[in-house]
């Protein structure tokens, strides 16, 4: 995976990516599917584990695995030759005036930027600090795309626009350089993966958050939990989220391929409805891909994960 995307493989990574929406779904059809491409094959398996992939010990091991399929599909349905990009988020946070003209938002060699600023409802506990946007996506290689499933746990067909929501403000607070490094002093994975994802509100908020809340905002999909994956810059924050996990990984290797822990059920950190994830914890990405456990994506380099464990990151925090 690569942070340096020059123009020509940025054009090509974006072209596989609309590739991909246009290609049929595998997940078996039922009554008013929102299911109609490979690409709703992913989002359609986020929405169902919404709840047992987040605030649990392997919510970033499913992540891992969950990026590494999304990008292999790229590969072997779409031709695409390139690594999957991640987007540094820590370049283009402050200052906050600059953050809507990042590169990532490019309208040809990103993924567009803003919606039209949609009023909202100030009271609202749920509103993102900050938000500037909400409407469909004015321009880019997506401004026509049809989002197929959601908002939330929806899995009924909903064609939408896709939306954007950005909230400098909060990508400033929560994905800036100073952040990041904290996060990266963690003593082990338990603290790490917690300090990650953060709390189950704003102001508790990790770096995970911070990207999807500084992208979505309130309406847009990358702030919805369930239905995030279908805004396609999901995987370059995931993908630099790996990264800050890899990069925490290689500050003791091999020691930390090893250290997992944090809870199998939504936030129970003090284990009273079970125990704690292990490296024989089982994963699934649906029809995407094979199952695997735990400790087959703990090692990026390891071939393991159903050989989709194999690449490295040209530069680590």
């Amino acid at each position: 995976m690569s942070t340096t995307c020059h123009k020509k493989r940025m054009t090509s990574y974006l072209k596989a990516v609309n590739c991909f929406l246009t290609k049929p779904a595998l997940t078996p059809p039922f009554e008013n599917s929102g299911v109609k491409s490979r690409y709703d094959d992913l989002v359609y398996t986020h929405i169902n584990q919404t709840f047992s992939i987040h605030y649990v010990g392997h919510f970033l091991p499913w992540h891992r695995y969950y990026t590494a399929v999304y990008e292999q599909a790229l590969r072997s349905e779409c031709g695409y030759t390139g690594a999957q990009p991640y987007w540094d988020w820590t370049l283009d946070v402050t200052p906050s005036s600059k953050f809507a003209s990042a590169p990532v938002f490019d309208s040809k060699y990103g993924f567009g930027g803003n919606g039209p600023f949609i009023t909202g409802n100030a009271s609202n506990p749920l509103n993102v600090p900050g938000r500037t946007g909400g409407g469909c996506v004015q321009d880019g290689p997506f401004k026509n795309m049809t989002v197929n499933l959601g908002p939330q746990s929806s899995v009924t067909y909903n064609p939408q626009c896709l939306k954007r929501d950005l909230s400098p403000y909060f990508a400033g607070r929560y994905l800036g350089r100073n952040q990041t490094s904290l996060t990266l002093t963690a003593p082990d994975f338990g603290s790490f993966d917690k300090v990650v994802e953060g709390g189950p509100s704003f102001e508790l908020s990790g770096i995970h958050g911070g990207g999807h809340y500084g992208v979505g905002g309130t309406f847009g999909q990358m702030g919805d939990l369930y239905a995030s994956p279908a805004d396609p810059i999901f995987f370059m924050h995931h993908a630099n989220l790996d990264r800050v996990w890899w990069s925490w990984q290689a500050r003791s290797l091999p020691k930390r391929l090893k250290d997992i822990s944090g809870p199998i059920n939504l936030m129970d950190y003090n284990n009273t409805k079970g125990g704690n994830v292990t490296l024989d914890f089982p994963m699934t990405v649906g029809p995407s891909a094979p199952g695997v456990v735990v400790g087959d994506v703990m090692d990026i380099t390891s071939g393991g994960g159903n050989g989709l464990m194999c690449y490295l990151y040209d530069r680590l925090y």
